[in-house]
């Protein structure tokens, strides 16, 4: 088990560090989106291909932070019911959470966009629109987010199960809090 913890400690890592990376994203859209609108006013013109980067990302700060919201214990949750248990019961509730819901979901979502984006690559699809960008960029982020989500979802599972086997003081990091 303590190998499988320090991958659950490995992926929490990678997952931490793509989110903070990201979260550089949010000031990069904020900037285009000003300059875009900017330009639009000022000068009367626009163009797609900045309306579709604002599009991408977004994308990328939504798909490639879902692992890092899992890390953190900020997906939606009914804390209010859950909140009430014991955290042995939270933890068996969150173990058939994964296993039930979030996995087959997640790896479902990753096994069927691959395709989607193996297909955008290999034919250099473009936007429709003037102007536009070429689309795979943003159809990779959809199998890469939920590779990061499942990634966090197996380091959530072992911990909880680590927890139930008494190998640790808590189900999981920041389990069913807020920081």
């Amino acid at each position: 088990m303590s190998i499988l913890l320090k991958l659950s400690g490995l992926i929490d890592a990678l997952n931490e560090a793509v989110g903070k990376l990201v979260y550089w994203l949010v000031l990069v859209a904020v900037v285009i989106s000003a300059g875009n609108a900017s330009v639009r006013y000022l000068f009367s013109t626009s163009s797609n291909a900045w309306l579709e980067l604002q599009w991408y990302l977004f994308s990328a700060v939504f798909l490639l932070c879902s692992g890092y919201t899992l890390l953190r214990n900020e997906h939606i949750r009914i804390d209010v019911v859950i909140g009430r248990f014991s955290k042995r019961t939270q933890a068996w509730i969150d173990v058939f959470g994964f296993i039930v819901f979030m996995f087959p979901m997640a790896l479902l979502i990753l096994w069927l966009s691959l395709p989607m984006f193996w297909d955008s690559f290999i034919h250099s699809e473009m936007s429709n629109n003037a102007g536009g960008l070429i689309r795979w960029p943003a159809k990779i982020l959809v199998p890469v987010g939920f590779l990061l989500l499942s990634l966090q979802g197996a380091s959530e599972l072992i911990k909880r199960i680590a927890f139930l086997m008494g190998l640790r003081d808590e189900p999981g990091d920041k389990m069913h809090g807020h920081s």
